[in-house]
């Protein structure tokens, strides 16, 4: 089985070591000119801090979908393409489309119905149970349950991309400009949309807000799956996991930036975590 996924996710470095899957990048439109994966993390921000423009995305065509799945299933017609949430992203939409162009691949399409280091773990999951031996359906139950118990909460200081992206309200983004409120933003489990989940007059205050909402989760002192994530923001990114670390038990995946293509539309102060209750990994030899 072969695993298919999207720019939209997020995988530190060290994650990725023994990992073999297939990538469909995304695509940023900066000052006239287009990138898809050849743009690091480090050389976007770079970009952004020297210009005034504003950058767009745009979904994968079909056309590069069908490509990828008609070589992939020369080799193993089974494959699972596990993708960015549909609520954000009209992404899925080309890889199903792509799908049906290609009618000798066996082609099973996921929702994450997130994004970032949320749907990277769920990829790094497809990607070991597939190599454990696992069946195709008895690994997207997995993914559904793994979904089903992890969250993403960030918070960002300037909104302007944001708003230029659609991605909120642009009344509600432009008044919190005007009031200078931070908000802190989750991924509603449902639709895989963004949701308030709570604001802030300082971005600090809204960085230890972040460790707050957990805290109505989970009991302080439980045991946590986390992972701290940001644009290009690494004081930001220590402040949240000490604010976090000193609430719970946590097992720690590796600090990492988030892709270009979704720091297009958050700009570089966001900070962000995914967390999980450890427990729901327990059966998982091969998860941390």
């Amino acid at each position: 089985m072969q695993i298919v996924t999207d720019s939209g996710m997020d995988l530190a470095l060290e994650q990725k070591e023994g990992l073999s899957f297939h990538m469909v990048p995304l695509s940023i439109h900066l000052d006239g000119k287009s990138y898809g994966a050849e743009l690091s993390p480090s050389e976007f921000y770079q970009l952004l801090a020297n210009t005034e423009s504003l950058p767009t995305t745009s979904q994968p065509p079909a056309g590069e979908f069908a490509a990828l799945y008609r070589k992939l299933a020369a080799e193993d017609p089974d494959i699972l393409s596990v993708h960015i949430s549909s609520g954000l992203s009209g992404t899925i939409d080309s890889a199903r489309a792509g799908a049906a162009m290609v009618p000798e691949a066996n082609v099973a399409i996921v929702d994450t119905k997130t994004l970032s280091g949320a749907e990277g773990w769920q990829v790094e999951m497809a990607v070991r149970a597939a190599k454990a031996g696992w069946p195709k359906q008895k690994i997207v139950e997995l993914l559904e349950r793994t979904r089903a118990v992890t969250d993403t909460l960030y918070t960002l200081s300037d909104l302007k991309y944001l708003i230029h992206g659609g991605r909120i309200s642009h009344i509600q983004g432009l008044v919190a400009s005007v009031l200078d409120i931070k908000p802190v933003i989750g991924v509603a489990h449902a639709n895989g949309k963004y949701v308030q989940r709570g604001r802030a007059r300082a971005f600090k205050r809204a960085v230890k807000m972040i460790s707050d909402l957990i805290t109505k989760q989970y009991p302080v002192g439980s045991a946590l799956r986390a992972q701290i994530m940001h644009a290009a923001n690494p004081e930001g990114a220590e402040m949240l996991f000490e604010h976090i670390d000193k609430l719970f038990k946590c097992t720690w995946l590796p600090t990492g930036p988030i892709a270009p293509v979704l720091g297009a539309h958050t700009g570089p102060s966001l900070v962000g975590v995914a967390f999980a209750p450890q427990e729901a990994f327990a059966d998982l030899p091969w998860i941390s």
